[in-house]
């Protein structure tokens, strides 16, 4: 049995174990704002976007207040989270051509809906016109960013954005800067700016709410992209309930 098959068969058999618990009701999807009131505060992805802006190779080489694995790994998963929950993606890089290099392939691997939007030279994204149309054209008005330079590429567009009466999230850990010292100063200046700053276990957390949905066992394995030793517990857990099925 390959790897994948181990840990796909393991979630499940964590989330079946979840489903047991919480009963019948279990593979019915929850609303953002669920019943007790709870979640008005948090992400709704019926209202969110997912812009993902220049996570170029050239660029990932400068980076220095994140590794670039970890890095790497945040993006994707905020990639397959769009994709699992119907999310609208939208990607751009100012020049790929150029010494910044092109994009990141696993972003348009595991989210195949984002739309790419060149830009022509244009550091800031928000600077492009296609690029706003874009945005505006989902309708939508909660705007969740990542991007390298967390300073520059994620920075100007998220002011402006908020500026245009956008909610924005910058997430901290699928972004990066060429030291600690501009990821601080970046963090500080999108809290006074109105951005709010977020990890990416966070935003898998705000908009997954409740196991009681049936994506549960495909979110379960996006925990452990961004929290590697959460996927041990999985594996683990995973076994002792094999185990427990085959005394019986």
């Amino acid at each position: 049995m390959s790897i994948a098959l181990k840990f796909s068969s393991r979630a499940f058999a964590l989330v079946l174990a979840l489903f047991i618990f919480l009963g019948p009701t279990a593979a019915i999807a929850q609303p953002s704002v669920l019943p007790s009131g709870g979640g008005k505060a948090l992400i709704d992805t019926s209202d969110t976007v997912i812009l993902l802006l220049d996570h170029q190779t050239g660029l990932f080489q400068t980076v220095k207040d994140i590794s670039v694995a970890e890095l790497r790994s945040n993006t994707v998963m905020l990639a397959k989270l769009a994709t699992l929950l119907k999310i609208p993606v939208i990607t751009t890089a100012s020049e790929p051509n150029g010494p910044n290099g092109p994009l990141m392939p696993e972003i348009h691997q595991f989210a195949p809906h984002a739309v790419y939007v060149p830009r022509k030279g244009e550091v800031n994204a928000w600077d492009n016109e296609d690029f706003v149309k874009k945005v505006q054209a989902t309708g939508r008005k909660t705007l969740i960013m990542a991007g390298v330079w967390t300073s520059v590429c994620v920075m100007f567009p998220a002011l402006d954005a908020k500026a245009s009466g956008y909610k924005v999230y910058a997430v901290i850990d699928a972004s990066g800067d060429p030291s600690e010292m501009a990821s601080r100063a970046s963090v500080a200046r999108f809290a006074l700016g109105g951005v709010t700053p977020i990890s990416t276990n966070a935003v898998l957390s705000e908009t997954h709410r409740t196991w009681n949905r049936p994506e549960a066992a495909e979110l379960a394995k996006l925990y452990g992209l961004v929290a590697p030793n959460y996927a041990a517990v999985m594996e683990s857990y995973g076994k002792a309930q094999e185990a427990a099925l085959q005394r019986k």
